[in-house]
């Protein structure tokens, strides 16, 4: 099995940014993380993060191309807006779980609305780093 990780804006200043937030834990642990992960369940994992919306979007096409079976994201900001996000992952027909690092029904008004959640199966948020475990879990149980 094939998956795909992919982290959209800020995703990569984990550690440097609002710690009071999203921890202490730097992209590099959450990196080692997945890829323990992966190595534990015998799945190939790819990570790819970017801060431009476009590039997500092409990843996400890419997919459905690469033979990828399922794939975790977590938008970042283009959770609350991207619906050119939110088209591409319609597109694939794969299993899809939106992670959110922290619990953004408990944030900023802007954060409750997720255009990108109706084209996944799951969303899960406020569970740290952990979540992206959670979301493999759950792709793996439903793949």
């Amino acid at each position: 099995m094939k998956l795909l990780v992919i982290n959209g804006p800020n995703i990569n200043f984990l550690g440097i940014r609002e710690k009071s937030v999203y921890g202490t834990q730097d992209y590099d642990s959450l990196l080692k993380l997945i890829a323990e992960k992966g190595k534990a369940c015998n799945v190939s994992i790819d990570v790819f993060q970017s801060n431009h919306e476009g590039a997500v979007i092409d990843r996400i096409q890419e997919a459905y191309f690469d033979g990828t079976d399922g794939i975790v994201i977590n938008p970042g900001a283009y959770t609350h807006y991207s619906y050119a996000i939110r088209d591409a992952l319609a597109s694939i027909t794969v299993p899809k779980v939106e992670i959110h690092i922290s619990d953004i029904t408990k944030r900023e008004e802007f954060r409750k609305t997720s255009v990108t959640a109706p084209a996944c199966d799951k969303q899960i948020y406020g569970h740290g780093l952990d979540g992206y475990l959670e979301a493999i879990d759950f792709i793996l149980e439903n793949g």
